[in-house]
This record gives structure tokens, sequence and C-alpha cells, in this order.
């Protein structure tokens, strides 16, 4: 996948060297509400930021040839927090699935979700079925 954030492989093996990257990589989004937090930013925002960020790395993994990677997202220990964050991480998954799906399909991803999908909003839930559905056939 091309990205606009570039990755420099080269510090990562010779000229006469293939790459050595893992296949799977698994990423816990975790921080991002502290983040913000610590620069006076709501903690929304901070989730906002970590969409963001996680653009950047999947593309950059694509780049690199990773092959398959797991994005944990919420945990059930997130229904905890306050209402407006939870909704404000709900919106920000529903908001990124129907922004990133399309570009995902024609880069030849597949997009699986592991878990509940209770709890979500009934457009969210459709909309995290519905990326499933378009790009199963991807590899």
């Amino acid at each position: 996948m091309k990205s606009e954030a570039s990755v420099d492989t080269g510090e990562l093996h010779s000229p006469e060297q293939k790459p050595r990257v893992p296949r799977h990589v698994a990423i816990i989004m975790d921080g991002n509400g502290r983040w913000a937090a610590r620069r006076g930013m709501p903690r929304v925002e901070g989730h906002e930021h970590g969409t963001d960020n996680i653009r950047r790395i999947t593309y950059a993994a694509g780049e690199l040839g990773i092959e398959y990677m797991t994005l944990w997202a919420f945990s059930t220990e997130n229904w905890r927090r306050p209402a407006d964050e939870v909704d404000g991480i709900l919106r920000i998954l529903g908001q990124a699935i129907e922004r990133e799906t399309e570009e995902l399909h024609r880069q030849g991803a597949r997009l699986c979700h592991i878990g509940s999908l209770d709890g979500l909003s009934p457009e969210t839930r459709q909309s995290v079925l519905d990326a499933i559905e378009l790009t199963r056939n991807n590899t």
C-alpha cells in the first residue's frame, strides 16, 4: 500500500539483503486519551489523533510487506469510561470505518472483526458488517 507517510526501509536491511519484517503485527491502541490530557486537550481529541496515526502505520506496514495487522481498538473495560468518551470513541470508530474501507478494499486488504458488536450503534455495527462483506474476498 502506498501512503502519504513514506517509510525509509533502507535502515532495515542492506541493499543485497531482503528486508526482515514480521508477517503479523498487533497494535493495542492505548494512551491516546492520556496523551491528549497531558496536552490540555479533551481525551476524545487524543483518540482522533490516534486514528490518524493508525492510518499512517497501516499504510507503512503495507509498504514494508507486513501481511497481517490486528488492531485492538476497544475492550470491555472501555465501557466503564465516562459516557461522553465512550460515545466519542465509538463515533470515531464509525467514521474511520466509513472513511477508510473503500481505500483498504482497493489496496486488497481484508477487514475482519474479532469480538462483540454489542453496544455499537446500529449505524456503526452496519458499517463494520459492510466493510467485512466488501473486503471478504481480499487477502
